[in-house]
């Protein structure tokens, strides 16, 4: 194999501009935001240095704080949950729908919405029946009175009615990966394991599930770091309220840095989210490494 040898200045030409503005626009924000979270600052005034007060206070006395990583944690968990289904579908699209592509540019419309449009909408149709919301309406049309509710309102229903927009949403983005690497595998391979008696299902087990291996980490990873960060679609349809029953890491971070005026609080609250995604990413990038191995 001809391999082209480049010099190492050669790569360092093309590669340090690029390194350098990485740097400045991920690792340097994040270091300020750590050093910010070691001040009592509202952004505005004189700045005092307290240490680890902010980063004590959050794990000792912030009675929203714990809540908020448990409601970030299934936010990220709701998410992934609908990756599987995206593969069987995009099996059973490749396999038995001819026009295929088409139905999964239906499904990516939503995906190409902003999200304040979608937030709008479905905050339309979890309105009540008598503002003219959709849901509610069907509901009392079919008789199931008894399961009307104020959706965003109610503390126990708010997060669930968000976790199920979001999985409206991004339904089409993780089945146009899937779709894309399913599509991806030569067709020899399932020629060969018909020859050998292998089809169907079967032959998916030995061919399409070991090869989808890595477009299955890449979407399990969108999937679980964009929702730790969910923050978008949360502001626009509750504000992470009732009562903070909807606020999320991130959520919260911005409440307490740009509305409390607690600048350094949000940042050290910045800082930790920068730690939950990091460690998260580690360790879903190691067990795939894992499985990856297992089944090469």
């Amino acid at each position: 194999m001809n391999v082209l040898k480049v010099p190492a200045r050669t790569i360092a030409v093309f590669v340090l501009p690029c390194l350098l503005l990485y740097t400045c626009m991920v690792f340097v924000p994040i270091l300020v935001s750590v050093y910010c979270g070691l001040l009592d600052w509202n952004g505005i005034a004189e700045a005092k240095f307290v240490g680890l007060a902010n980063f004590e206070r959050i794990f000792t006395a912030d009675s929203v704080f714990w809540p908020s990583v448990k409601r970030t944690m299934m936010f990220a968990v709701f998410s992934m949950l609908e990756i599987p289904f995206c593969l069987l579908l995009a099996i059973l699209l490749n396999r038995y729908v001819r026009k295929a592509n088409t139905l999964v540019t239906m499904y990516f419309l939503p995906v190409i919405l902003s999200v304040v449009i979608i937030g709008q909408l479905w905050k339309t149709i979890y309105n009540p029946a008598s503002m003219g919301g959709m849901l509610n309406g069907i509901l009392m049309a079919i008789g199931l009175e008894s399961w009307t509710r104020s959706w965003l309102t109610e503390p126990q229903i708010a997060m669930y009615a968000l976790y199920f927009v979001s999985l409206w949403q991004y339904f089409g983005y993780h089945l146009l990966i899937q779709f894309t690497g399913v599509q991806n595998i030569p067709n020899e391979l399932y020629e060969a394991a018909k020859i050998d008696g292998a089809e169907g299902f079967k032959a998916d087990r030995y061919i399409t599930l070991p090869l989808i291996v890595p477009i299955f980490k890449i979407s399990i990873v969108l999937a679980f770091i964009g929702s730790l960060q969910s923050f978008d679609l949360i502001w626009v349809m509750t504000g992470g309220g009732p009562a903070h029953a909807t606020d999320t890491v991130s959520t919260y971070m911005y409440n307490m840095s740009f509305l409390s005026m607690k600048y350094g609080y949000g940042s050290a609250l910045a800082s930790i989210l920068v730690v939950i995604c990091l460690s998260f990413t580690i360790v879903i990038n190691f067990v795939f490494k894992r499985i990856e191995n297992k089944v090469s």
